[in-house]
């Protein structure tokens, strides 16, 4: 079971890479451990692109290495304190993606302007503002998720974004529609004019027949299947 975690944070983070979500060696992805020990992350000071099993870690609770070689990261309280606040939740990814922190930096709420939109909105997604600096506390994990409450994701103001899911696969396609999201309203503002967007009862429709578990796994197939294709470009080139 320890391998299969393992394959599957290796998996999420080459995937997040993959899709534009690296920030250099920041940013991560966590899968819950199946007996119930903590979480498993990746090691500090690797681009999300680079990760193998070999660089991923089984972090207790309190943040100690219990598998795994390496340094961890500073802000496994994210992790740790959602998981511990959301049984629901076995996966949780934090990334800077450029779009969404400018989007919250801003000032503006997410709009369901775009199907990705409709994934998160209705409510709208919650906004994190007790410091842009690093979740490196327990108790600045607690709060960010007493913010999160019950949603899929959260803006860490100035910062970057947490999204989550009952599984890392989900977690990992939230990270990548709210990026898309935000980048969408953000052209939508461009054009002027008076920008419409979906209504909460037509976005909570799209939302079941756009969001599915049968398409999420689907997409998800098809995040894995870029990989092996810009593995073989990477070949070719």
């Amino acid at each position: 079971m320890s391998d299969e975690v393992r394959e599957l944070v290796s998996l999420a983070s080459r995937v997040l890479g993959n899709a534009g979500h690296g920030d250099y060696i920041w940013g991560h992805a966590s899968a819950r451990d199946p007996h119930g020990r903590g979480v498993w992350m990746k090691a500090s000071g690797l681009g999300l692109e680079e990760v193998t099993t070999s660089h991923v870690q089984l972090l207790g609770w309190d943040g100690a290495i219990l598998e795994g070689s390496g340094k961890a990261h500073v802000e496994y309280p994210i992790h740790t304190e959602i998981m511990s606040a959301r049984p629901d939740v076995g996966g949780v990814v934090h990334t800077h993606s450029p779009h969404a922190v400018a989007l919250a930096a801003a000032g503006q709420e997410l709009r369901p302007v775009s199907h990705a939109a409709n994934f998160f909105v209705p409510p709208a997604v919650p906004r994190f503002t007790e410091t842009a600096g690093l979740i490196i506390t327990s108790e600045l994990g607690k709060s960010v998720a007493e913010t999160l409450g019950g949603a899929s994701a959260v803006f860490l103001v100035n910062h970057g974004i947490v999204t989550v899911g009952p599984d890392l696969q989900t977690a990992t396609i939230a990270t990548i529609l709210l990026e898309s999201a935000a980048q969408q309203q953000l052209l939508t503002g461009q054009y002027g004019g008076m920008p419409s967007w979906s209504l909460p009862e037509e976005s909570l429709a799209k939302r079941a027949h756009i969001y599915h578990e049968g398409a999420l796994r689907q997409l998800w197939a098809y995040l894995v299947r870029q990989l092996d294709e810009a593995a073989v470009a990477s070949e070719i080139s």
